[in-house]
């Protein structure tokens, strides 16, 4: 097991120094590898049929997580076989669970309206909580940040005369995110309420606005305009950021840069929300769509 340990310790320095791994990334490659080393009584040496059995034993797991795992497992012995560690690569015994992406929850263009309705109908009080939330309404919707880029923007993120976030999403990797000029106007009028020593745009105590704290307050926003909250939650109004620009004309291409995907099979499943109107662009754009039989 001691070797075990050091070969992982190897596999992960590359996966950091290499492919640039963010942190979260490498603790669930440590523990995938080593929930398998304990079911398998190690990994350096075992054989195709030993790791057949793993099979068996993830029978009860999500096959998402049988997906995770095996992914896991099989770039850690691709890596031996590269490092001239393992003679062979028994991955080929690992499952290969079917998996299908399950379609995004998404609000349409009326829920959306009535939820920055209320929003600003709170604000307009000038109660700093409800001018905060309409700030974070303003970048969720109209940036698709994901929460856990919103809650860590910087307190000088948003600049009047920056028509851009730069923005670190997943794997430390930085990218431009748009941001409008009505989202400016609102984070202008939160920071009047940040103090100019806070380190965060949204504070709170010795950090920043919680993921989970976000989630409540966007499923309150929801409440509060006739939405069940259930229904609603950063990452929804995430993908309504992305499906509502598609329906709009944007370019795949495009959205997968806002979004930060890196693989566009990931963005692409927008086109299957939105699959009717892409049917009526191919109808009415495409050449062949006006030539005559």
């Amino acid at each position: 097991m001691a070797d075990d340990r050091a070969l992982v310790d190897r596999f992960l320095d590359m996966l950091s120094a290499e492919a640039g791994a963010s942190r979260h990334t490498i603790a669930a490659y440590r523990n995938d590898l080593a929930r398998a080393a304990e079911t398998l009584g190690g990994l350096g040496s075992v054989s195709a049929g030993d790791v057949s059995r793993l099979g068996s034993s993830w029978a009860e797991l999500a096959p998402s997580t049988v997906a995770r795992r095996s992914a896991a497992l099989r770039r850690f012995f691709g890596f031996l076989l590269d490092e001239g560690l393992r003679r062979d690569d028994p991955s080929s015994a690992l499952p290969r669970p079917r998996l299908e992406r399950p379609l995004p929850r998404i609000l349409d263009e009326e829920e959306v309206r009535r939820m920055f309705e209320a929003a600003e109908d709170r604000a307009a009080s000038g109660e700093a909580n409800a001018v905060r939330n309409l700030a974070l309404l303003e970048l969720l919707y109209g940036s698709g940040l994901r929460a856990s880029e919103l809650v860590g923007l910087p307190r000088g993120a948003v600049r009047p005369e920056q028509p851009f976030l730069m923005v670190r999403g997943k794997g430390d990797k930085d990218r431009l995110v748009p941001i409008s000029t009505r989202a400016q106007a609102g984070v202008g009028k939160w920071m009047e309420h940040v103090p100019s020593a806070a380190l965060w745009l949204f504070p709170s105590g010795k950090s920043h606005l919680s993921r989970v704290r976000l989630f409540q307050i966007v499923r309150a926003m929801a409440a509060d305009a006739g939405i069940a909250p259930e229904r609603v939650s950063p990452h929804v109004l995430r993908h309504a950021f992305a499906t509502h620009l598609l329906s709009g004309g944007a370019d795949l291409r495009v959205l997968q840069s806002l979004l930060g995907h890196a693989d566009i099979a990931t963005t692409q499943i927008y086109t299957h929300v939105d699959s009717a109107r892409l049917v009526e662009l191919v109808n009415a754009r495409h050449p062949l769509a006006t030539r005559g039989r």
